[in-house]
């Protein structure tokens, strides 16, 4: 497993916890920017997860060329499950606003999803599920999780 993040403490902990479980052998970690194309070559992986990643503070754009880059590096049938935070949570609409329904709070800017955006984002893909869960301290933050495949 290959594990990218910009940020190096969230991929130690990674690495930490890889190690703790006894895995830590299997994991390979990479510090990257999601908004530069990945060094892989097309449809080389079978799956990709991404959670909380497309919520960031990226523009409706970059979240399309996020996705677009999932594409690209997925064979055919291949699944991308994404977990984001929708409009339904407790802080869509909170703190200070910054366009593209993307809320700053507690220092913090997300991006929240509304089932438009995620339809938007599986055009030409097989949805298979579109999952409501809640994670986290109270209030929870209320996610989906979006499971959805490549046509073969």
């Amino acid at each position: 497993m290959t594990a990218t993040d910009f940020s190096t403490t969230g991929l130690e902990q990674l690495r930490q916890a890889a190690r703790d479980q006894g895995v830590g052998e299997r994991v390979t970690t990479v510090v990257r920017d999601v908004r530069e194309p990945l060094p892989l070559p097309d449809a080389s992986l079978g799956a990709v997860f991404a959670h909380m990643l497309l919520c960031m503070a990226l523009s409706t754009h970059e979240i399309h060329a996020v996705v677009d880059e999932v594409r690209r590096v997925l064979r055919p049938g291949g699944t991308f499950v994404y977990t984001v935070r929708h409009t339904g949570d407790v802080h869509y609409g909170a703190g200070t606003a910054h366009g593209e329904d993307i809320y700053e709070h507690g220092g913090f800017a997300v991006h929240f999803f509304d089932r438009d955006l995620v339809d938007a984002l599986a055009a030409g893909w097989t949805v298979n599920e579109v999952h409501a869960f809640e994670e986290g301290e109270l209030p929870p933050p209320r996610l989906w999780r979006v499971t959805q495949t490549l046509p073969r």
